[in-house]
């Protein structure tokens, strides 16, 4: 449990309960100023290699053009904070507002989703400018803040800049399947070849019966969908040592995976058959030799890599082929317990899963962060006691509970700044182009 146990030191704020942010973390002025530089430079780090017409290309209505991902998390800034302590605020267009909102109905009309890649204008220069524009003013009016308004300022800055690190994920996403899409199979980033052994046979760690809490509970900053901590009684069971491997799929096509529908939920059949999935998104069969698409062009599909771009069907039909199942979301958090918070994250700058190297802990699950995402067999639902708050933050997360399933662990494009074990991401069951991998749980018996 992340508590406080030591008063803050002169001249740093603690921010107030507010919203999605619980209370923040305790940061003097000029840490939080380096904060937000650092989070909102690595966005540009991350667009160091694209072209102009990169940033407008959107390949399917899920994704977002990169240039879209960069005024969205500035227009975040600007309507909820500078809008709000700046009396006197005046944005650079007054159709930002609507082109750029998300999803906020509480904030007012937002353009089509599934359209963004229609926007040619504003340009990819002026989204920079439009980025600099808000960067000054957040600084000064940081810089400037009281001890009042700094209170007030912290959570919500908190937020917004781990809703950046969010849109800095989904820009590596977005951008690897429109490069995908196109027949030139364009290179993101190079990177270099990451040495590969042979991958530890899997164990099972197993886990005895018991009430156990799960669930955020701290000072340190989190969103509301992880709390409120509660306690939960979870059957003893066991988790698999490590992730499963492109090798372990591919005997799973092999053996017919995608042509029997005993192994499949109804939903997942249909998507297989009526989406004409053979194999895990990005691969492609040349001659006999599996090729996956990765943000560094086309490679060989590596067999001890964990596999990637799996929905949570393909994942439940291997588990099912496999004699094991899917955790539930509290036995991850469980199995997760005492397991560092170390793995390949977005900071190495792989950008693409990487192979167990044999160093992890004995008794404990390997890579349970970082690398992929891994699908729980939990729906995305309220915990108990669970209530968004009111106003346009509210609608940041619990309106989404309704289809989708939950995702722990982060990947190779999240920030290992942003990830905790309670972190609860979701997706409907039929997404794909995230990286989403699988790992095996048992009941213990």
């Amino acid at each position: 449990m992340n508590t406080l146990t030591e008063a803050p030191p002169r001249n740093t704020y603690t921010a107030p309960a507010v919203g999605v942010a619980n209370k923040g973390d305790s940061v003097s002025k000029s840490e939080m100023i380096q904060q937000y530089r650092r989070v909102r430079d690595f966005s540009h780090k991350l667009c160091e290699t694209l072209e102009p017409e990169d940033y407008v290309l959107q390949t399917m209505p899920e994704t977002s053009p990169t240039k879209w991902h960069l005024a969205h998390t500035s227009w975040f800034f600007e309507t909820f904070i500078l809008k709000q302590f700046l009396p006197k605020y005046r944005t650079l267009h007054p159709q930002y507002a609507f082109l750029f909102n998300s999803y906020y109905n509480a904030v007012g009309p937002f353009y089509s989703r599934p359209q963004r890649g229609l926007l040619s204008r504003p340009t990819v220069s002026e989204v920079f400018r439009y980025r600099s524009y808000v960067d000054s003013l957040m600084c000064d009016l940081m810089e400037s803040a009281d001890e009042e308004v700094l209170m007030k300022l912290l959570p919500i800055v908190t937020l917004g800049l781990n809703h950046e690190q969010q849109h800095q994920e989904l820009i590596l996403t977005d951008i690897k399947h429109a490069f995908w899409q196109n027949p030139l199979r364009p290179l993101f980033r190079k990177r270099d070849k990451i040495p590969v052994a042979p991958v530890p046979k899997t164990e099972w760690v197993g886990f005895n019966e018991g009430l156990s809490w799960v669930g955020h509970e701290g000072a340190k900053f989190s969103y509301d969908n992880e709390g409120p901590r509660h306690r939960v009684f979870v059957p003893g069971f066991s988790m698999a040592s490590r992730l499963v491997t492109n090798s372990e799929f591919l005997a799973f096509m092999e053996d017919g995976g995608y042509r029997r529908p005993e192994l499949w939920l109804s939903l997942g059949w249909n998507a297989v058959t009526g989406e004409g999935w053979n194999s895990p998104l990005y691969w492609e069969e040349r001659d006999g030799q599996w090729f996956t698409m990765t943000l560094a062009g086309m490679a060989e599909l590596v067999p001890e890599e964990p596999v990637c771009h799996v929905s949570m069907f393909e994942a439940d039909a291997f588990a099912r082929w496999a004699g094991a199942r899917l955790a539930t979301e509290e036995e991850w958090e469980i199995a997760s317990s005492g397991v560092a918070l170390k793995g390949n994250f977005v900071e190495n700058e792989v950008f693409h899963v990487a192979p167990l190297n044999g160093a992890h802990g004995i008794g404990k699950p390997a890579q349970m962060f970082g690398d992929v995402w891994e699908w729980t067999r939990s729906s995305y639902s309220p915990y108990p006691g669970y209530s968004a708050v009111a106003g346009a933050l509210g609608e940041y997360n619990g309106k989404f509970m309704c289809n989708q399933y939950v995702l722990r662990g982060g990947s190779c494009a999240t920030s290992q700044s942003h990830i905790r074990r309670t972190y609860r991401n979701f997706f409907p069951p039929g997404a794909r182009w995230q990286f989403m991998g699988i790992r095996l749980a048992k009941d213990l018996v």
